[in-house]
């Protein structure tokens, strides 16, 4: 019996070895994989920040799940770290996708007993050829595709859970949904590209590395599938439903905004569904472009949505649809023509000399010359933009060129005639609850803000300009006259700084 014992000891120290081992080689795997593809996330800064190790390299391609993601944050609240992240969920619905065929999805952070829900749409311009569709999804990955997107991300501005940086959101159930469709949330898809040609040598292995002979634009779906994943998790029993979203995720709470309320009205849901658009109120082009405008170059807005409707597959609110005959639909992304066409409460935010709105125009701040003929645009820009707002029941709309505002940390310092950005919304807020109740709405709390000041950079609260080259902060005049302009010819003191230009208009910071 004892020696049996002793053979009994022997086996099981063995085993205790071999799975050890195992796993030791397990987990080596594990980390090569992992390692593998870091620094694939590529672009414009995101409004969010990842919080995963090595989540940049996720792999996971079409039916993935995001279960290891959900064990993660687990093992976090386990190890008492925070737990302010919003995590990853892939769309149940497996049809509905991003450009390349991955699975589309949101991150979610739930606040428990909560019925209040933000739900955000990321911006980033779109593609609408081929071509511009093949270099985003070269140079910008994420945007067209959820391969390398990382199991938590953590958020700022409007979408923080932090009450000292989002005073009056914090406490909502906030969503952030990717944009991964390229096509302004507006693809209702699959719509196939034309065939393409026949291509040589190193293009036609350019497109058997990137997968990109065709796209799928599924941006207003991908909307519509999230609400439904959403509902297990009590949307339906919200009380304010608010669809935000930045820059071209702005333009997709315009064209967005009637189906999501039309949904949740028909899922038997009580809630409020509100409006903001951040950065996504744009004009039409003023300066002669060319007349032809090249797909590979950046253009005014027009010219992509004229094309990209068609290849999208894309759709525009019902009511505006009907304005406009058949081609012209178009102008619908305008928020300025789209605005009296809708039905639920919109609040616009918008700078008045918006950054990506110069671009349109071949302008770029600190980053090349600019003649006399587009410093004169730049001036009338303010203008163009407060008479297109002049109907706008809320708004904030400050003398700042910059683009993009409530989802930078620093949000709530903006202020347009002493008041907060924050405050404003607060104020809009409370006025449709006591319009809801049938209540009178509290005086002196303003939600339609509007400088009245009219020259670029001159409310104090602006965002500073940053010159592209040297990262160095300037000011205007500074940034002018390293553009080429000559500030005298233009009767500006080089040497009178902000005053110089204040001067020229009242103080409405």
């Amino acid at each position: 019996m004892k020696v049996l014992g002793q053979i009994a000891f022997l086996l099981l120290l063995g085993g205790i070895w071999c799975q050890n081992n195992r796993n030791a080689k397990a987990g080596a795997r594990t980390t090569k994989k992992s390692g593998g593809n870091q620094g694939r996330d590529v672009g414009q800064s995101l409004p969010v920040t990842d919080v995963t190790p090595g989540s940049t390299g996720s792999t996971r391609g079409a039916g993935g799940s995001a279960e290891s993601g959900q064990d993660s944050a687990a093992g976090a609240r386990a190890a008492g770290q925070q737990t302010d992240d919003m995590r990853l969920h892939f769309l149940k619905n497996t049809q509905v996708t991003c450009n390349d065929g991955t699975p589309a999805g949101f991150y979610l952070k739930e606040f428990r007993g909560s019925r209040r829900w933000l739900l955000f749409l990321e911006g980033g311009f779109c593609c609408y050829s081929k071509e511009t569709c093949d270099s985003r999804y070269q140079n910008i990955p994420r945007l067209m595709s959820s391969s390398v997107w990382p199991q938590t991300k953590r958020g700022s501005g409007i979408l923080s859970s932090q009450a000292e940086e989002n005073p009056h959101w914090h406490n909502a159930n906030i969503v952030f949904i990717p944009y991964c469709s390229s096509d302004v949330w507006s693809g209702i898809g699959p719509a196939p590209t034309p065939p393409p040609k026949p291509r040589q040598g190193r293009e036609k292995e350019r497109d058997r590395n990137t997968n990109a002979t065709e796209y799928t634009f599924m941006g207003s779906l991908i909307i519509r599938e999230v609400i439904k994943d959403l509902i297990p998790k009590g949307i339906k029993q919200a009380k304010v439903v608010m669809l935000s979203g930045t820059s071209a995720g702005g333009i997709g709470v315009l064209l967005n905004i009637e189906r999501v309320a039309s949904q949740l009205e028909q899922l038997g849901a009580e809630a409020q569904v509100r409006g903001l658009v951040d950065s996504g109120w744009f004009l039409e082009s003023k300066l002669q472009g060319p007349v032809n405008c090249p797909e590979t170059v950046s253009c005014s807005l027009e010219h992509p949505i004229k094309i990209g409707l068609r290849l999208w597959n894309g759709v525009v609110p019902d009511r505006c649809r009907q304005l406009y005959k058949r081609g012209e639909e178009w102008q619908c992304f305008f928020g300025h023509k789209l605005y009296s066409t809708l039905t639920s409460p919109l609040f616009v935010v918008q700078w008045l000399y918006d950054e990506e709105q110069l671009r349109g125009e071949n302008i770029y701040m600190g980053g090349q010359s600019m003649s006399e003929e587009q410093w004169q645009y730049l001036q009338n820009l303010g203008l163009e933009f407060k008479n297109s707002l002049r109907d706008v029941t809320g708004v904030f709309a400050a003398s700042c060129i910059s683009h993009t505002a409530i989802t930078k940390s620093n949000w709530i310092t903006f202020q347009v005639r002493g008041t907060s950005l924050s405050r404003a919304l607060q104020c809009w807020d409370r006025s449709l609850e006591a319009t809801r109740n049938n209540r009178t709405p509290a005086k002196g709390c303003p939600f339609h803000l509007v400088d009245t000041c009219l020259s670029p950079q001159c409310n104090p609260t602006c965002p500073p300009l940053v010159d592209q080259a040297t990262q160095q902060e300037l000011t205007l005049l500074q940034m002018l006259v390293a553009m080429g302009l000559d500030l005298q010819k233009l009767g500006l003191d080089p040497q009178g700084g902000a005053d110089s230009l204040a001067s020229m208009v009242s103080n409405g910071g």
